[in-house]
């Protein structure tokens, strides 16, 4: 698959995906006799997995350091999962502080929902009667 279509298959632009190539995030991909770019199922499965990483909110330094323990084999099976059992401690706070952020908002919500009732209720009371 040529960079084209990989960049239109996960919506990232052919910029950004050179640029993980380039920073070590994305495993070398093969190339084509003419040179281009062709990205395996597995460079997709990369692709992918650091796609999914990245919405999540892993910094791209963690990554490129699971890329790079990934590359040096099995040896580091153990410092690969304590970098995502880290990475994992890490979404699981921001989700708690999003959590709350969204508390906040859906009270301040309610007292909009309640402050817009009493003034329909106080127009309606001041409605001239026919």
């Amino acid at each position: 698959m040529n960079i084209a279509e990989v960049s239109r298959k996960y919506d990232l632009s052919a910029d950004t995906l050179r640029y993980y190539e380039r920073i070590g995030l994305l495993p070398r991909v093969g190339r084509t006799a003419g040179g281009n770019r062709d990205y395996s199922e597995e460079d997709c499965h990369w692709v992918e997995f650091i796609k999914c990483m990245r919405a999540a909110g892993l910094s791209i330094e963690a990554l490129v350091e699971y890329v790079a323990l990934v590359q040096q084999g099995d040896e580091t099976l153990q410092a690969r999962k304590q970098l995502l059992i880290e990475q994992r401690f890490q979404l699981a706070q921001r989700i708690q502080e999003m959590n709350e952020t969204l508390q906040r908002l859906d009270h301040k919500i309610a007292m909009y929902d309640d402050q817009i009732t009493r003034c329909e209720r106080k127009l309606k009371k001041e409605e001239p009667s026919q």
